[in-house]
């Protein structure tokens, strides 16, 4: 950097490409020298340019935020139940469909807010304090206070405080991982880098929040607080409207439907009972109460939060952490995952996989086992060919290289082999084991003299050793390019053709080489590195997949769902990573650059074709999430990182990774998982599933009850007959079967084959053509048997009393052999797994029985409820009525499959 003055500035230039740019030519653009900024330039330019921080989010009120949770249709009509109930003196009744409103509107309340939590968790990445150089001297300030062209000062383990431009890089390797999703550290230097370059190439540049891993540099910053990489990632997250979840759509447009229905139909009935059954005003509003009181489902909202709420249950069974309930039933929906690759389709272990010998005619060695555990064996590629002899003591100096070059342990926690180190380094570690070498043993035998780190300006490390014979050697391992110059292998374009082959296997590759010296020199330097070394080979290294997300995503096709890898990695890595996961026949690998090269119309035809998305942007994720869902699609999205808080926030559920995880991301998701492992993505998307399963279940049992109650009272008032039951009868039945019966319903289990289904579509409403279809069967049925119990009861001489009290129990009957018959929508009931229910349907069961007993016979209850005892005769005979009603559903099941008159997707 040159030491002259340049002019004080104070406005930074507006570009895009400082690390493209000579970092001479940065200083003289930011007007600062070798002494750094003095106090009072620094001064100036933070009033100009505000603190380096990102703004705290905005908020509503407390209050507007939690009135604005009865901006429901559901929420008002159910408040119109409550009111209803209160009328007819019911103020438990009302009482309990009051509470179901506060505490879903408290829900909501706490929930909401999770951009300003995500960009909460960004703000505290940024590093609270700095080391600068100002007027000449070394100074620690708050990271609040840098400005563009101070100059920072960067040692291994700091978090850099801003975006910064390189001037010196030692050894200096950048943890990334936050902003491009690399598993491996960056290496950066001081050169400028192509104007293209993707963010995870832009080797000399060093990023906000991003942490030094290795080495030393010193850089310019150039960008502070919202300007920096992370900051527009902030931006981002903060323009994202957040999306309603499929199921919450479709209660909503239910409940509105729902509401206007209702009231339009409770008013034409009370005008009806009035002007032509003439009707006094009293008497009609009691009826149009008694209907309303029948239609609304009441114990729906509970039910559904609860059916929510053992979802997430069992979620946490599968490592699956929901932090909203909607999501539970949106992961149910997912029509397509959008899946990093590291950590979550792979194990995030690098794993030496080939072996190139130059002594053996660049013989190849093939590796087997995965990650750092040592459990494996070196074996000739191909296979068979002895007369090469042992492997391993071909490749022994190749090794010995690999292993003493090199300054990462392996240790073994609770039987899982960790990798303290370069995660490449320690998988040579892992290699030396499998060929039966001891670390401890070797770095004994060959101490070690001195070494030269590794540096992206050589892009090689070396290490000086004594051998047991007293002789001095040079190890070297590094980019095969590199090695090859200072070992002059000959061979043409053979090993650049080996180099290719790894690569194009999604293989990282070192290149090793030894030289042994006549004199061990006191200091290893440059000098030494000249010339005269022996290049022993290449060692070609692969992030191997996950075993179980193999399984994972064959099951995910068989299941109708999209799987697309969005990662930061290179795409020769991320196309044989996908080939190998069987992502696709032949995947189509796209990268971030030609996603910004295309129009967000041609993106949606590119987004659904392609498999890979390789060296993406936060702005890439972005684009690419959208334009999924203007098709339909409802998009799950796995992220650990910053860049990935957009996304994750944009689409239909987030998944944050919970070991590796940022807590940006984890704000931003609805979901994080605890083990990071994409098997546990589609367990928890059958969990899902099995949760809407239940809710439709729930729902194609409730609205039946409803639909016959109310059918009763308006059949009852249009032929001008008495009510088959009274207001306060019909709030029994509700309240007694969707607080046992509806509410087992949460707790069944999977049903077979759920996961060879295709998804459902996101516009979907809430009921389906088969349900509708039920709804209006099993309601015209439980209103035709009511009208039948009545009027023979009242033809066998009884009074009304006693024909309302076997209406009730009639219908509580039928809701009990109903619930069995519903348990399974896609198969039959009739089976010793159906007939044996669940301990939550037993359980049910029996309190069903207790109630209707105590409403039957009980002295109390006769007098609130105005019912009589029944005699057995009439007992067996509603037994019955319940048998057939279980063998007609059953028949009529059968018979539409058998049929095949609704689809899949209708069911």
């Amino acid at each position: 950097m040159p030491d002259a003055a340049f002019p004080r500035m104070t406005s930074v230039p507006e570009t895009a490409h400082w690390h493209a740019i000579p970092h001479e030519e940065v200083a003289g653009r930011l007007g600062v020298t070798s002494a750094g900024l003095t106090p009072e330039e620094a001064q100036a330019r933070l009033a100009t340019h505000g603190p380096n921080a990102l703004p705290e989010p905005p908020g509503r009120p407390p209050l507007v935020r939690f009135l604005a949770q009865f901006n429901n249709a559901l929420i008002t009509f159910l408040l119109a139940g409550a009111a209803a109930a209160l009328a007819l003196g019911h103020v438990v009744d009302a009482g309990v469909i009051v509470a179901v409103v506060l505490v879903n509107a408290l829900v909501g309340f706490i929930q909401e807010g999770k951009a300003e939590q995500a960009l909460r968790a960004i703000r505290n990445m940024i590093a609270p304090h700095a080391n600068v150089v100002r007027a000449s001297r070394r100074r620690s300030v708050h990271a609040r206070d840098l400005v563009p062209g101070d100059l920072v000062l960067l040692e291994a383990g700091d978090r850099v405080p801003a975006d910064t431009r390189l001037i010196r890089a030692r050894g200096m390797l950048v943890d990334e991982a936050l902003l491009t999703g690399e598993s491996v550290a960056a290496a950066k230097n001081e050169a400028p880098a192509p104007v293209e370059a993707a963010l995870g190439d832009r080797h000399s540049m060093a990023f906000s929040g991003t942490t030094v891993a290795a080495g030393q540099g010193a850089g310019i910053v150039v960008s502070t607080g919202t300007h920096t990489q992370i900051g527009r990632i902030g931006r981002l997250i903060a323009d994202v409207e957040p999306l309603a979840t499929p199921l919450l759509r479709q209660v909503d447009a239910f409940a509105r439907r729902f509401t206007w229905v209702a009231l339009a139909g409770a008013a034409a009935l009370f005008a009806f009972a009035v002007a032509v059954r003439g009707y006094g005003w009293s008497e009609a509003l009691i009826a149009v109460v008694a209907l309303a009181v029948g239609v609304v489902p009441e114990g729906l909202p509970a039910v559904i939060t609860i059916t929510l709420a053992v979802g997430v249950r069992r979620m946490a069974r599968q490592h699956a952490v929901i932090r909203q309930l909607p999501a539970v039933e949106t992961l149910g929906a997912t029509s397509v995952i959008c899946s990093d690759k590291t950590g979550t389709l792979t194990r995030n272990e690098m794993t030496a996989r080939r072996l190139v010998l130059a002594k053996a005619g660049l013989a190849e060695i093939a590796v087997s086992g995965i990650g750092y555990d040592p459990q494996g064996a070196l074996g000739w590629q191909p296979p068979g060919e002895d007369a090469r002899g042992d492997p391993a003591e071909a490749a022994a100096l190749l090794l010995r290289c690999g292993l003493l070059c090199n300054d990462a342990h392996l240790h073994a926690e609770n039987g899982v082999w960790r990798a303290e180190g370069d995660p490449m380094e320690g998988a040579l570690v892992a290699l030396a084991l499998k060929a039966g070498l001891s670390p401890e043993a070797e770095r004994g035998a060959f101490t070690r003299l001195d070494e030269i780190p590794f540096d992206a300006a050589y892009r090689f490390m070396a290490s000086l050793h004594r051998d047991p014979q007293g002789e001095a050697v040079v190890f070297v391992k590094g980019a095969p390019e590199d090695v090859l110059k200072l070992s002059g292998a000959p061979g043409g374009g053979v090993w650049e053709a080996a180099i290719a082959r790894a690569a194009a296997a999604g293989e990282r590759v070192l290149g090793f080489a030894m030289k042994r010296l006549a004199v061990a020199p006191q200091r290893l330097s440059f000098d030494d590195m000249r010339e005269g070394f022996d290049f022993l080979g290449l060692v070609g290294f692969i992030d191997p997949p996950r075993p179980e997300a193999v399984a994972a995503i064959a099951e995910c096709r068989s299941a109708g769902i999209g799987v697309k890898m969005i990662t930061g990695d290179h795409a020769a890595t991320a196309g044989a990573i996908a080939r190998q996961l069987g992502l696709a026949e032949n995947p189509v690998v796209v990268t971030g650059a030609e996603v910004d090269a295309v129009s967000d119309e041609v993106l949606v035809d590119m987004a659904a074709s392609t498999s890979v998305f390789a060296r993406t942007s936060p702005e890439n994720k972005l684009r690419i999430v959208r334009a999924l869902q203007s098709t339909g699609a409802v998009v799950a999205m796995t992220g650990d990182g910053v860049n990935d808080a957009p996304s994750l926030r944009q689409a239909d559920v987030g998944i944050a990774m919970g070991r590796k995880g940022t807590e940006a991301a984890k704000q931003a998701a609805e979901v994080v998982l605890l083990d990071d492992n994409f098997a546990s993505i589609v367990a928890a998307v059958k969990e899902g599933r099995t949760v809407y399963d239940n809710i439709r279940k729930m729902i194609a049992w409730t609205l039946p009850t409803n639909g016959g109650e109310v059918l009763a009272v308006i059949g009852a008032i249009l032929l001008g007959l008495t009510m088959p039951m009274s207001p306060a009868q019909i709030l029994w039945i509700n309240l007694i079967l969707s607080a046992t019966l509806g509410l087992a319903l949460a707790f069944e289990p999977t049903e077979p084959g759920i996961m060879e289904r295709p998804p459902r579509p996101a516009r979907a409403g809430l009921l389906t053509p088969f349900m509708l279809w039920r709804v209006v069967l099993v309601s015209v049925l439980f209103t035709l048997v009511s009208f039948g119990m009545f009027f023979q009861s009242l033809w066998r001489g009884q009074e009304v009393e006693m024909a309302r009290t076997l209406v009730v129990n009639t219908l509580v009957v039928m809701e009990i052999f109903y619930l069995f018959n519903v348990r399974f929508l896609h198969m039959s009931s009739i089976t010793w797994r159906g007939a044996l229910g669940t301990p939550a349907v037993l359980l049910a069961l029996v309190a069903v029985v207790a109630g209707q007993f105590a409403f039957t016979y009980l002295p109390l209850m006769q007098a609130i409820f105005d019912t009589r005892p029944v005699a057995l005769v009439d007992g067996v005979m509603i037994i019955a009525i319940g048998v057939a009603l279980m063998a007609v559903l059953e028949g009529e099941k059968m018979l539409l499959r058998r049929l095949g008159i609704f689809t899949a997707s209708q069911m």
